[in-house]
């Protein structure tokens, strides 16, 4: 249980200072922006405690706010997709999220995929959303969350094969 809490510590802590220090200075064609930093919630061990879960990805969403100067649009799409976790869970694992023993690493890559994009396009899309709080662009948000949602689900397969080697 120790390593499991210091893993979710030094994930937290790395993920906010990569997407503070290093992705949110990326920034293709004017509206193509990573956010791998949703890495931590999606990755987030399922059987533990749901509301300490959705106060770290709240406080996750908001230490990136703060440093992003972005006023809380990360913090409300964090608790977002946190909220609806469980669900999407369901959804792409079946059973074996019944079962309370999913260990990413050893799911399907094909599900994991899908876990990993309906997430992501969801924190995107609530993100853009309140960011450009008018309903009127919806094609500049829809924009904006398909491109966004693209390059951060590669990102973030990319990031959780790279890690997930080295601790095999």
């Amino acid at each position: 249980m120790n390593s499991l809490n210091f893993n979710s510590i030094l994930r937290f802590i790395v993920l906010i200072l990569a997407q503070v220090l290093i992705f949110n200075n990326i920034n293709f064609m004017g509206y193509i922006n990573p956010y791998p930093y949703i890495l931590f919630i999606l990755l987030f061990p399922v059987n533990n405690n749901r509301t300490l879960f959705l106060f770290l990805s709240f406080m996750l969403g908001l230490f990136v706010d703060i440093f992003s100067d972005s006023g809380g649009v990360n913090a409300a799409a964090c608790v977002t997709i946190a909220f609806i976790r469980p669900a999407v869970l369901k959804f792409t694992f079946g059973m074996i999220y019944e079962h309370q023993n999913i260990k990413f690493n050893n799911t399907e890559f094909g599900n994991r995929i899908i876990y990993f994009s309906i997430l992501t396009v969801i924190h995107h899309f609530v993100m853009f959303l309140l960011e450009v709080f008018n309903i009127s662009n919806i094609i500049l948000i829809l924009q904006k969350t398909l491109f966004s949602s693209i390059f951060t689900i590669i990102l973030c397969i990319l990031i959780s094969i790279l890690f997930s080697n080295k601790q095999r």
